[in-house]
């Protein structure tokens, strides 16, 4: 008999995780390695936001705390969904977790029994599916693909629902696309959403503040109130505020969901850390003026690497609407061979030898679930993205 309970056969270790630990071990080990992988942004936390973490220090805010937030940081989140997206939650319908991770597990956690199903629109975070099989539920994925820029249809959802679905997982923009849902198009799939009253509705809004052109970010209760008694809204500090070591995700639902999500932290890990959140009230309450130069950067680097991918030989990249990523489709690349004699059988073995080939490490598309891709993070530098592009331009010239 194994040691080890069962259910961790059910589930792997994050791959975005794997390949960023793999470019830091190269990396100390003397190679030249242009990590794309990691999904932060490179920019510093502000200043502001700095100072409230230390003034929460120096002030003695290190104790123990309400075991999902202070009443200061939950205040803040209502103000927040209430200034952002026409949404009016109380300081009860809100928690506040290690992280949005945390939030999305705890809700897992808390509504799944065996058997129940989450479907997952894919490519998807890689955290979503096994997430839900920890908790002991059941993904169903629905492809949302290249031709249909990486969006589900309403048709789609539709058809996915059986009497089974517990919850509907939706993020726009999307991590690893960078695609986002207008309203109209989360019109059509509200409307499928309303004659389900059985499903909940759990939206993982945190790339809501970057959204670049024309596009215009809303959430599924904001198209439709009629939803917002079962769905839980979550979001977080992490990547707008520049703050993921930081680790405060936040979820507002009704009251009765948000009380089992607490009970579940209350016996896990209990508060999140009390400095960050004093730095959470303050990047919520505070300016968000560096937020639209920051997204001229991202839009910049988006339209660099867009650009330099479609130029490389066997890709194409479209042009997402938000977040920090590209996910170009390589299907021109697959079957063909390095100078090394790999043969490119698919988006891992492509990844890999991009990495040993040129010391470029991305994350292949079938931990996203949907190949044949992979998923550059922009989130770099200008010029270690111009480099890193050159790089795969000339691996893919050399594909035979």
């Amino acid at each position: 008999m194994s040691f080890l309970s069962a259910t961790l056969d059910r589930v792997k270790p994050s791959p975005t995780i794997a390949v960023t630990t793999k470019a830091q071990e190269l990396k100390a080990a003397g190679r030249d390695v242009i990590g794309l992988g990691a999904g932060e942004p490179d920019f510093d936390t502000p200043d502001n936001i700095k100072a409230a973490g230390i003034a929460a220090i120096n002030e003695g805010r290190t104790k123990y705390t309400a075991v999902d937030g202070i009443p200061e940081l939950k205040q803040a989140i209502c103000a927040k969904f209430k200034r952002d997206n026409a949404l009016t939650y109380t300081p009860d319908q809100v928690t506040v977790g290690t992280g949005g991770k945390q939030v999305l597990y705890n809700t897992f956690t808390a509504t799944l029994n065996p058997g129940d199903e989450v479907i997952i629109p894919a490519p998807y975070w890689v955290s979503y599916p096994d997430m839900v099989l920890l908790a002991g539920g059941e993904p169903v994925f629905i492809a949302a693909t290249l031709d249909a820029d990486f969006k589900i249809t309403a048709a789609q959802l539709e058809a996915a629902i059986t009497p089974k679905t517990k919850w509907f997982l939706f993020n726009s923009p999307s991590n690893p696309t960078g695609a986002g849902y207008s309203w109209d198009e989360l019109r059509a799939l509200t409307d499928v959403l309303l004659r389900h009253p059985h499903v909940w509705v759990l939206t993982d809004d945190m790339y809501e503040h970057l959204a670049y052109g024309d596009f215009t970010f809303c959430t599924p209760a904001q198209v439709e109130p009629q939803l917002i008694d079962r769905t839980l809204t979550m979001n977080g500090v992490s990547k707008a505020y520049a703050m993921t070591g930081w680790r405060i995700g936040y979820g507002a639902g009704p009251k009765h969901l948000i009380a089992a999500i607490r009970k579940v932290q209350s016996q896990s890990t209990s508060n999140p850390c009390t400095i960050s959140q004093w730095a959470a009230v303050e990047a919520l309450n505070g300016t968000q003026d560096f937020i639209a130069p920051n997204n001229e950067m991202f839009v910049r680097r988006r339209d660099l690497v867009v650009q330099m991918l479609n130029a490389a030989e066997g890709i194409v990249c479209p042009r997402p609407e938000g977040a920090f990523y590209v996910y170009p489709d390589i299907s021109g690349c697959i079957g063909k061979t390095t100078p090394n004699g790999v043969v490119i059988d698919d988006d891992e073995v492509f990844a890999t030898a991009l990495l040993d080939d040129t010391g470029v490490a991305v994350v292949f598309g079938a931990a996203f679930g949907l190949s044949p891709n992979f998923r550059v993070s922009y989130a770099t530098s200008d010029e270690a993205l111009k480099e890193a592009c050159t790089r795969i331009q000339g691996f893919c010239a050399g594909l035979t």
